[in-house]
């Protein structure tokens, strides 16, 4: 048991400090958050349910500025205030806005949002781990070089689900008739939307695929349904 403590230790911190993170999220969520009513977007959404086999799709808006879409633990789907604004400011359409709920919704139905439970788990004891053994052969730096490679890590596993999760949402918009043109389209306008080009950033540090290599995956989606 004193052999295995090193590390169940950090897999048991690692669970509870992303329980609690995952709980603070939902409190601010409910906080923070109305239903989306909008009559503009509902036909769009009704095409998506009716895909789906669902009577409806609900939608919250969270209300913070940063143009973006998440899917929370508990399976809800959010875009921010900004996105919205955007879209009621002519700047993004309603199939566009479709293009990131979908996005959103196949998060939730690929398990991404419960899967990040073991994820961040996981990479939490790893950075334990790694600092533990590193820092007594490098001092100092051996903690940083713990977190950049955890840091890497859970960068590469993100790109992942991001990718999947844009897979998922050309195949409803496809079944919903919509088509994958507004999440291409988006895609182009998305760097300057939410400002955050990240060119500076290494590939293996980011979080989300470099856009031009999103759009390439839909293009071949699209030559391999021939839509």
């Amino acid at each position: 048991m004193t052999v295995l403590l090193p590390l169940i230790l950090p897999l048991v911190i690692g669970y509870v400090m992303y329980r609690f993170s995952a709980w603070q999220t939902a409190q601010h969520l409910d906080s923070a958050s109305t239903p989306l009513r909008d009559p503009g977007l509902t036909p769009v959404m009704d095409r998506m349910a009716q895909a789906l086999e669902l009577p409806k799709i609900t939608v919250h808006i969270y209300d913070v500025e940063p143009v973006n879409g998440l899917a929370a633990p508990d399976g809800r789907v959010f875009l921010t205030r900004g996105f919205i604004d955007r879209y009621r400011q002519g700047i993004v359409t309603a199939e566009e806005i479709a293009s990131v709920v979908a996005h959103e919704l196949g998060h939730v139905a690929l398990g991404h949002t419960k899967r990040r439970v073991l994820d961040m788990t996981g990479q939490r004891a790893v950075a334990m781990l790694l600092a533990t053994v590193l820092s007594r052969v490098i001092p100092v730096i051996g903690i940083f070089i713990a977190q950049y490679l955890t840091s890497a890590l859970g960068a590469g596993l993100s790109r992942k689900d991001e990718y999947e999760a844009d897979a998922y949402a050309s195949a409803l918009l496809v079944k919903s008739g919509i088509g994958t043109h507004a999440q291409k389209s988006l895609f182009h306008k998305l760097d300057k939307l939410t400002g955050v080009g990240g060119a500076n950033t290494p590939q293996w540090l980011r979080s989300h695929p470099k856009t031009a290599d999103r759009i390439a995956a839909i293009e071949a989606r699209e030559a391999r349904w021939g839509v």
